[in-house]
């Protein structure tokens, strides 16, 4: 078994975590899911009152009695969703997205102080540095490979800079890690845990269209883009943050003419909630990260989990000792 200080911190089996994605891309089934299985579910509070935050935390614990975490994207939560987390009382608060303004060390505090842990994502040194020198128990170093909203460095080199710097706060690896492989080198590099959210778009639980599953089973990993096209759709900014999606239609109609969609705002969010709602997987964007092209199966999340440990110590114990010569 793989065990490493994030197992002893977050009191979980498996230094794996599930990406704190908001409930359009997530579920109770799935978060309850991936802490049954001995990792550390996790679901985001995005657009969610606190009523809806409430509520979820509710219907987890109906599914599950391990633990879990909520995510707050720091630049949306107001004081109301952020209150509503934290009176849930999870197992762990997770952090991620903050404007330079907001003072990261009172939200890790008042976290602290009702007995969550907190993890702090950060896609560059200095961010991570601001995450750990405020308090946080785990750094999540997020590469660019991944899905959703991302930086600009890649993982295996973003890894090792935030470890060193860092230190000795422990770091889970984020982005483009989809089997043991991609577990196997992030420790490698020095984490003691990897974030995971493509790969647990595509299983059992999630609750995202088929369409949208499916498409994450045709990719060959090279079918993404970096972009703030979806960013401006929603008339939402993201602070330093660019868009991973897939280049389907409705991104490539407007790659290059942004301008033309800030002038029609209000058609384009009509019609990218119109693709959601008959999961036309064309016509809205898709978040999902470059290690897709590893992804060919929708496995029960448990399942995913016992393969994925099962794979990065097998990687480890045979295939890396076999490359020593003594």
């Amino acid at each position: 078994m793989i065990h490493t200080r994030i197992c002893d911190i977050l009191e979980i089996d498996h230094p794996i975590a599930l990406g704190g994605m908001p409930k359009s891309f997530n579920s109770a089934e799935l978060v309850a899911a991936v802490s049954n299985a001995g990792a550390l579910g996790m679901i985001g509070s995005a657009h969610m009152s606190a009523g809806d935050i409430d509520a979820c935390a509710k219907s987890i614990r109906k599914l599950s009695g391990a633990p879990f975490g909520i995510n707050s994207l720091m630049f949306l939560s107001d004081e109301a969703g952020f209150e509503a987390a934290l009176e849930t009382k999870p197992a762990v608060i997770s952090l991620s997205w903050p404007r330079k303004d907001q003072d990261v060390s009172d939200w890790i505090e008042r976290s602290h102080d009702v007995g969550c842990k907190v993890t702090y994502m950060a896609g560059d040194v200095a961010e991570a540095i601001r995450g750990a020198e405020a308090g946080a128990d785990i750094i999540v170093a997020q590469g660019t490979e991944g899905g959703g909203h991302v930086g600009w460095m890649g993982t295996a080199v973003l890894i090792p800079l935030i470890v060193d710097a860092v230190a000795p706060t422990p770091v889970m690896a984020a982005g483009g890690i989809a089997d043991g492989r991609g577990f196997a080198a992030a420790l490698a590099l020095g984490a003691e845990g990897i974030l995971l959210g493509t790969r647990f778009l595509a299983t059992k639980e999630c609750g995202i269209d088929a369409n949208y599953k499916q498409a994450i089973l045709e990719s060959d990993g090279h079918d993404t883009v970096l972009t703030e096209i979806p960013d401006i759709a929603a008339s939402q900014v993201w602070p330093g943050a660019m868009s991973r999606v897939k280049r389907n239609r409705f991104v490539e109609r407007w790659s290059g003419r942004e301008w033309l969609l800030r002038q029609n705002l209000s058609e384009a969010a009509a019609s990218v909630r119109a693709a959601r709602k008959s999961g036309d997987a064309e016509e809205a964007p898709l978040f999902y990260g470059q290690d897709a092209g590893l992804i060919d199966d929708l496995p029960p999340a448990a399942t995913f989990v016992e393969r994925l440990i099962a794979d990065a110590e097998s990687q480890i114990t045979t295939k890396l000792v076999q490359m020593i010569r003594k």
